[in-house]
């Protein structure tokens, strides 16, 4: 045989050599690979859908298995994606033998207990997300300095991780996604952050970070969302941060943030979403921000910012939110333009305007009937003043929520509620509002709650809103509605108001009987379930704002739960007796009828209303025994039955002897604990007795006007008969025995 048939051979040995070492290498790989998949599998507790159990199985190639992908080369696990798949469990630190991994997605599922520290020693790992589970521990302080050198995605929010954030992340040079929102990690947001300059995206929100916000991350030009929202950071807001010109989402709200906006902000001309809101900034607002023409949302609420709203807010035609509500603004604008800028004009694509608890002031400008898209506007807690522009009934077929409560506004409720109308939410409370009640409100079909209370109204009861489906909130307390609110002739539907949980028309002038056949048919009353099926409140629910008298108080509702139930007819003239079908409103929680003029008994069916929290019927002319029933009532933190005719002896419970004698008094006829008057006959004088009651008689039946009356004519009759027998001398025989020695 030649040489070269002998190299020829050697080379072919040698090949089948490396071929033969490669095969078993490989083996050898991918039976590691195997074994760190099967003791994933084993610490898994629960598999809803039986993947892992019945895909998952040695019988198979490990490559062909749900959820994993191999390399067609090295045929080796490169990824792992059990996402959504409702998992229970463990992560074992054998997950760190997957050696070839590049991509592992473990998110939404239900993995408690630490983050295994192999993990971070994947040096081929690119993207790790496990988003949406239950983890806990900290984060490896060295997690970037041996290995990660390829990591791009680091996704780990919506946890409960603790601890600091290792400031050795900044060895992760290929980071582009920075997510760790929502878990409980504490200390400083690390410096060495600023490092990673090709961060396209960082979520570290819904923390407990604290100190100041590093000015190195000004270094981050590539980044095009920031958010640190929902931690305690301090100090100013660096001016550094106007360097990230990619930047398209800042949200810094809800931390304890000072100082002013620095107007560098004015250079992120990329920037849709600024959200400062619920911090201490103060100082003006900075005009610049009028340079960011790509603005969708700006939310600056619940700030101290102070001074005007500069006009050029109002010329960012993209603009879609604005919020700027509980600062301290004011308005210095020309007569003509009124106190809101006239720019009003060109925002016809704004969706929500709130402006409310600042110091505006003056007229609102008709300019803002232009805003067609408008389905939020909350000017409420201002100092606005002069008439609503007719022309706002106009904006009814956008509009969805209208508040502009507790202001200093006159004239007319707008008159014109077109067809169409969306309305939700109507609040004009606390305002100097006068003349009737629009009945083109019935046209919006849509509406869940109306608060007109506290104006200057004069009109009848609205018979003609009992036909609105959604309508769960009617307040018009503190105006001057009169008249009864019984259906005289015609009725509008069978079926009043089947959604009302809130029925407010206190400090009226109403007449007559209780309106009985609405106590009827408060379906939402008599079962609060009613309410619970309903969809498409959810908006409105986040605008709630009623002041209501609950306990004898005034307070203010800004939540509405479904359970939340009230009566309130109080401070009218409604005369009569207790409709029975009050009774029957077993999920009422608040009642009050005080001071009107109603008579008759106590219903003993309110011991049924088991949910009652409140019971006010004083000042009326109820008479009768107060029911033991009421005893049952063990909710019941306020009641009152006070200034009425009631007698007898207070039923003795566990609840009602929480009461004190305030609850009682101005009833002469009641008696026993906690009053001081006991029953068995005695004769201390009662509290606060009534002037036309008739219990001031004696056990024969005199009274003591009577005994006075009869003493008096008594005394006048005898002087004048023996005036009259002196001095006629006749008959001698009584003369003789009172005046003998004289004879």
């Amino acid at each position: 045989m030649d040489r070269s048939s002998h190299f020829f051979l050697l080379i072919t040995s040698l090949l089948l050599l490396q071929w033969l070492f490669d095969y078993s290498s490989a083996n050898l790989d991918i039976n590691t690979d195997l074994s760190s998949l099967i003791a994933f599998k084993s610490r898994v507790s629960l598999d809803p859908s039986n993947i892992l159990t019945k895909n998952w199985s040695s019988e198979s190639n490990v490559c062909s298995w749900i959820g994993v992908t191999c390399d067609s080369h090295k045929q080796r696990v490169t990824q792992l994606n059990l996402s959504s798949m409702g998992l229970v469990g463990t992560i074992p630190p054998e997950i760190g033998n997957l050696s070839l991994l590049v991509y592992l997605d473990l998110s939404q599922n239900s993995f408690h207990g630490p983050i295994p520290h192999s993990i971070f020693n994947m040096s081929y790992l690119e993207h790790l997300n496990l988003n949406y589970n239950n983890l806990s521990g900290r984060l490896p302080l060295d997690m970037c300095k041996h290995n990660l050198d390829r990591l791009v995605f680091l996704r780990i929010s919506y946890n409960k991780l603790y601890g600091e954030i290792p400031p050795s992340v900044n060895q992760c040079k290929q980071l582009v996604y920075l997510t760790l929102y929502n878990n409980s990690l504490s200390g400083f947001v690390p410096r060495e952050i600023g490092n990673l300059t090709k961060l396209q995206l960082v979520n570290l929100g819904a923390n407990r970070l604290t100190g100041n916000i590093p000015r190195e991350i000004g270094n981050l030009t590539m980044l095009q969302l920031l958010s640190l929202d929902g931690n305690k950071l301090t100090g100013d807001i660096p001016k550094e941060m106007g360097n990230i010109t990619s930047l398209r989402q800042l949200k810094l709200n809800i931390n304890n943030l000072s100082g002013n906006i620095p107007k560098e902000i004015g250079h992120l001309n990329n920037l849709e979403i600024l959200n400062i809101a619920t911090n201490n900034i103060s100082g003006p607002l900075p005009r610049e921000i009028g340079n960011l023409t790509g603005l969708r949302e700006l939310w600056l609420f619940k700030n101290n910012l102070n001074g005007d709203i500069p006009k050029e807010i109002f010329l960012l035609n993209n603009l879609l939110e604005l919020n700027i509500g509980t600062n301290q603004l004011v308005g210095s604008l020309p007569r003509e333009i009124g106190p809101l800028p006239s720019t009003f004009v060109s925002q016809s694509t704004l969706v929500t305007l709130a402006l409310f608890s600042n110091n505006l002031s003056g007229e609102i400008p008709p300019s803002i009937c232009y805003m067609r898209s408008l389905q939020t506007l909350l000017l409420s807690y201002n100092k606005l003043e002069g008439a609503l522009p007719d022309c706002l009934g106009n904006l009814s077929t956008s509009l969805l929520i209208f508040h502009l409560n507790e202001n200093k506004l006159s004239g007319l409720i707008p008159s014109k509620f077109t067809k169409d109308c969306s309305l939700q939410s109507i609040n004009l409370n606390r305002n100097k509002l006068e003349g009737t009640f629009p009945q083109t409100l019935i046209n919006c079909q849509n509406l869940l709650a109306i608060d007109i209370g506290d104006n200057e109204i004069r009109d009848g009861f609205p018979f003609w809103m009992e036909i609105l489906p959604q309508l769960r909130v009617l307040v018009l307390r503190s105006n001057k509605f009169n008249g009864s609110m019984l259906v005289a002739s015609k009725s509008y539907t069978e079926k009043p108001f089947p959604k009302l949980q809130v029925l407010d028309v206190s400090h009226n002038e109403f007449i007559g009987f209780l309106p009985d056949r609405y106590f009827k048919n408060f379906r939402s009353m008599i079962d609060a379930k009613e309410n619970q099926t309903d969809d498409g409140v959810d908006g409105f629910l986040d605008f709630i704002d009623l002041t209501l008298t609950l306990k004898g108080l005034d307070q203010l509702l800004q939540r509405l739960l479904t359970s939340f139930t009230a009566i309130d007819l109080s401070t009218n003239r409604f005369s009569g007796s207790i409709p029975p079908s009050l009774g029957n409103l077993y999920s009422l929680r608040y009642l009050n009828l005080s001071y009107n003029t109603i008579g008759g008994h106590i219903l003993p069916s309110f011991g049924s209303l088991s949910l009652l929290e409140s019971l006010d019927l004083s000042s009326n002319k109820l008479d009768g025994e107060i029911p033991r029933e009421l005893a049952k009532l063990t909710f019941l933190a306020k009641l009152n039955l006070s200034m009425n005719n009631l007698e007898g002896q207070i039923p003795q419970s566990t609840q009602l002897s929480t009461f004190d004698n305030e609850s009682y008094v101005g009833n002469v006829g009641l008696c026993g604990f906690p009053l001081t008057k006991s029953c068995g006959g005695s004769n201390k004088k009662p509290l606060f007795p009534q002037e036309d009651d008739d219990a001031y008689e004696f056990i024969d039946g005199f009274g003591w006007r009577s005994v006075v009356m009869g003493y008096g004519c008594g005394f006048v009759v005898g002087i004048g008969i023996g005036y009259m027998i002196i001095r006629s001398g006749k008959p001698k025989w009584l003369v003789k025995f009172f005046f003998w020695r004289r004879l």
